[in-house]
This record gives structure tokens, sequence and C-alpha cells, in this order.
């Protein structure tokens, strides 16, 4: 697997969990607004796949979880293989995706290989080409979506409120789209370089009052939803 990112303790990526994240090389989106930009462009220098699973085993009984975040893991044909092997150390797994690979995100739900799931939506329908910087096949969207809301064991949908980009009805919106779902979080942008778009890169965040504004807004479309962020 291309592992092109490892961070060996977070008490903030895995809710409610100390976990390691990996991070995997390589995304098939180009969001303007990433910060990530060699994990993305799959440029990052890359870790060996038998170190970072030597190290996991190692701490498995201080660690809770590992966290799979990109680019896009699901991109990885071994990222199966991968979670087992830390499923085997009798780890939770989270999964960080954006939706585009529904029938990989099936299997290891299948394989009752994950315990959580985090999807970023990354904006209403009419303006994901926009916000991902590709043309984006929404019935795969829709799809993983549906994957969530009925066989996640654990689940969130989250949206990063990009300024100029997005506005207060764009998120209302996604909240239509996705009424219903168990857990939704509105993340504040942060113009941390090198940004996939440097033009990004002096844009401020919005104020916190519209922040709050739209979330009170969308709050009755989820059974729990919050800033994140902020």
């Amino acid at each position: 697997m291309n592992i092109g990112g490892f961070q060996k303790t977070s008490l903030l990526d895995y809710p409610d969990r100390i976990s390691a994240i990996v991070w995997t090389s390589g995304c098939n989106f180009r969001c303007p607004f990433c910060y990530n930009k060699n994990l993305a462009l799959g440029t990052a220098e890359l870790f060996p796949e038998a170190e970072i699973l030597s190290f996991l085993s190692k701490r498995k009984t201080l660690l809770e979880g590992v966290v799979i975040s990109g680019g896009e893991p699901l991109l990885q044909e071994d990222l199966v293989d991968f979670v087992r092997k830390v499923k085997d150390m009798r780890l939770l797994v989270k999964i960080d995706t954006n939706g585009m690979f529904p029938e990989r995100l099936n299997e290891l739900l299948e394989q009752q290989l994950v315990d959580y799931i985090a999807m970023d939506v990354k904006a209403p329908k009419k303006k994901y080409p926009q916000l991902t910087g590709v043309k984006s096949d929404l019935t795969r969207i829709q799809a993983s979506i549906d994957l969530l809301k009925t066989k996640a064991p654990a689940y969130e949908f989250k949206t990063t409120f990009i300024p100029g980009l997005l506005f207060k009805e764009d998120i209302v919106e996604i909240a239509e789209w996705l009424n219903g779902a168990e857990a939704y979080f509105l993340q504040q942008f942060k113009s941390k370089p090198p940004l996939v778009s440097p033009s990004l890169e002096t844009t401020l965040p919005y104020h916190l009052e519209y922040l709050r504004e739209t979330l009170k807004e969308i709050q009755p479309y989820f059974k729990r939803c919050a800033l994140r962020g902020v």
C-alpha cells in the first residue's frame, strides 16, 4: 500500500479513541482547498508498509484504533489486505473517504473490516465539479451515502466550509440531501499551505457567527450536528 504519511498518536481523529493515523498517497479528486497536496498528487515520500505494521504491532496495547486517511484510501488496491492485518491486531479501523468507491467500501463493510467511516461530502450536487476539480459520477457518491446509512456500524458526514466557494444555502442543500443521517460536521476552512490551489492560501475563514447561523439552520436534518475546527 502507498503510505505517504504516518502519525503515531492522535486523540482527535477517531472519536473517543486513541489512534494512529495512516495517510495513503494518491487521490482521484483535485479539491482546490485540500491541504494534503503531496498526498493528493501522489508525490509524497512513501513509508514502508512493513515498518508501519511493525510499529502498530508493538503499540497495539496502547492504541485503540487506526485511522486510514489520504489522499483517498479506497484507491489502494491492497487496502483490504492492509486493514485485515490491522484488525488481526484487534485494533479498530476508521476510514476517511470521498465516497467515489462504493464497491470497495461495501467490501469492507461486508467483511466487517471497518468500524467507523467518515465521508467528505464536498458540495451540493450542482457544485461537485467545482469543489472536486473533476467531473464526478454522483451516482457513486449516492451509493456510498446509502451504504453508510444502512450498513456502517458508525459513521459521519462532513463538509469543509470554504469562503467564496460554499455559502449557507449550499450547506442547507447538503443537509437536505443527507437528511436523517446519524452525524454531520461542518468544518472550518483553514488556509494551511501548500493547498492544491495556491490562490486559496490567502482566503480568510468564515466568521464564527456565520458558521453558527448555518449550523442552527441545518441541525434539524441530523441526529447529531456540530462545528469542527473552530
